[in-house]
């Protein structure tokens, strides 16, 4: 089998037709899930790209990797994807975005050349990279955000789009009335169509590249292509025509209520209170720029057609998993909160739809799975696929495989897990809080969620039967005190997993157990009673004269 792991970038677990949509249609993300498996509770392990995306990559928490926010280095000792999946005899190829940043100095202590072949692989989360390009072109006074090279930039410039960067002046911003560009930084232009040629926009120059690689010499060994887009992710401008599909009719009714704004844990009111929360409480923004989201979803799920359509013809549909999902979601506006800063359902939960062409998983085609899924659980699911056996000293997740085939796996996880770290945020500084400081835990199992701050004994508690959109927080309902310490010692059961000793496995663990004697090493020994005939013949017999004085 080879894998084709798609990642969108932001997209909510909520916005696709299959998932219950009122009026976006998916007709192709669909056609994955009547195709295989769909899971409904799966969760991130942490609400931001670059944190997200690394346990997807490692298959391990966010607080045992360490790159715990954009930008934030994958120390250079963390083995990923490409790592486990080589020893398989699979390569794993980048098309797109990873948000990956290396351990530069992690591989100059290591004297570990960046441009060899080892160095390009830790400065790519572990693969092998067809095309890169994270789609964050952004520049400001200070310079631009991501100072490596845009291979989408290059090719924009190549088909005749310019200025310095056409990823803004085309692809993400519009023009307005008098001929001058209109960025999509500006969140009022969301409706207005892209400055850029459909063919020429992200969506469509990264499906070219995934088909490329399908088309090539390197799709003919076993391999893993990850196919990671851009969008949905903001600015939200879409080209025509799916700037103008949608519009504030299509919107969904809005999940918030007033008594969310009364007396909020300290840190949700700090992030509700934010700049990009604020422009979210306004009706018209969310009027505006959800069509144009949609609109962004809609080009995914058109292009995703494209790709698919392509495997069918080739005939690489029958040998090949297809799996679908998301970095994280977007709040966009529920909840008085923008952006994906927290744990409700909308920022942490993502679409997973895995689709294994293999007569075993006949059983659960076109079905729904309910089960907590984490998204380290991908990692050991490839493993298994490419052959291995997942070592599980170093990966966290666990395997989704008797899911696929309709097994129900023993002792599946009763809660999930999800981390965050806001200390490179400016509610930090609102709340007066050093970096260090600024974790925030999520709990969840099917029934509740607790959300828990370091540095603040108040919780955040959702009885997600009752109130499945998590308005109505009882973490101080004295009431509930005791659903309140069942959750935090799950919290703090998960706290105590071993998850630093990755450089053993735990069968050489095991067999090490009462294996001392047989290296000569004898502790608290009395007498020879009990000991090993074989080692007292070592440490026995006529004593050796001693030199001469």
């Amino acid at each position: 089998m080879n894998i084709l792991f798609i990642m969108y970038d932001q997209l909510r677990h909520d916005y696709l037709s299959c998932a219950g949509h009122p009026h976006l249609q998916t007709p192709n993300m669909d056609r994955l899930a009547a195709r295989g498996l769909r899971f409904t509770n799966a969760y991130v392990q942490s609400p931001v790209c670059g944190a997200s995306r690394m346990s997807f990559y490692t298959g391990r928490y966010m607080s045992s990797h360490g790159a715990t926010w954009n930008n934030v280095p994958l120390k250079v000792g963390e083995q990923t994807l490409g790592d486990h999946l080589r020893r398989c005899g699979m390569r794993s190829w980048l098309i797109g975005k990873t948000h990956m940043k290396a351990d530069a100095d992690g591989m100059d202590r290591l004297g570990i050349a960046h441009d060899g072949v080892i160095g390009t692989r830790l400065g790519e989360a572990g693969f092998d990279t067809w095309v890169r390009d994270d789609g964050l072109w952004a520049e400001g006074p200070a310079g631009p955000y991501d100072g490596r090279r845009s291979p989408y930039n290059a090719y924009l410039a190549a088909r005749g789009y310019g200025g310095t960067n056409p990823w803004h002046d085309h692809a993400n911003s519009s023009v307005d009335a008098d001929g001058n560009t209109a960025s999509g930084f500006l969140m009022r232009h969301a409706g207005k169509p892209a400055h850029v040629h459909e063919p020429d926009s992200e969506t469509a120059w990264l499906t070219d590249r995934a088909i490329d690689f399908l088309d090539s010499d390197a799709a003919n060994s076993r391999w893993l292509a990850h196919l990671s887009y851009i969008k949905p992710h903001w600015p939200y401008i879409v080209p025509a025509p799916y700037h103008a599909l949608y519009n504030a009719d299509h919107v969904p009714p809005v999940m918030r209520d007033t008594a969310e704004r009364q007396d909020p844990h300290p840190v949700f009111g700090a992030f509700m209170d934010g700049d990009i929360s604020r422009s979210f409480h306004d009706p018209k923004v969310r009027d505006t720029i959800i069509p144009a989201y949609m609109g962004l979803i809609k080009q995914c799920d058109d292009h995703l057609g494209r790709l698919l359509d392509h495997l069918e013809a080739t005939g690489r549909d029958r040998d090949t998993m297809i799996v679908l999902t998301s970095d994280h979601g977007d709040y966009l506006g529920d909840h008085w909160m923008g952006e994906k800063d927290l744990f409700h359902a909308p920022s942490v939960k993502v679409p997973l739809i895995i689709v294994d062409p293999r007569p075993n998983a006949d059983a659960t085609r076109g079905r729904t799975c309910d089960a907590l899924v984490e998204a380290i659980d991908l990692a050991p699911t490839f493993v298994e696929v490419a052959g291995g056996t997942p070592p599980d000293h170093i990966l966290e997740g666990r395997s989704l495989r008797p899911w696929l085939y309709g097994e129900t796996p023993d002792k599946w996880r009763t809660a999930a897990i999800s981390e965050y770290d806001y200390g490179a945020t400016e509610v930090a500084d609102q709340l007066g809080q050093a970096p260090r400081d600024c974790r925030l835990f999520m709990v969840a199992t099917k029934e509740w969620k607790l959300m828990a701050a370091a540095g603040f004994e108040r919780v955040m508690l959702f009885d997600l039967v009752t109130d499945p959109d998590e308005l109505h927080d009882l973490g101080t309902d004295p009431a509930h005190a005791d659903k309140v310490q069942e959750m935090m010692d799950l919290l703090n059961r998960w706290s105590r997993r071993m998850s630093q000793r990755t450089t053993i496995s735990e069968d050489a663990m095991r067999a090490r157990r009462g294996g001392a004697d047989r290296v000569g090493i004898l502790i608290g020994v009395w007498d020879e009673a009990g000991v090993p005939q074989d080692t007292l013949d070592i440490y026995s017999g006529p004593a050796r004269p001693l030199p001469d004085a």
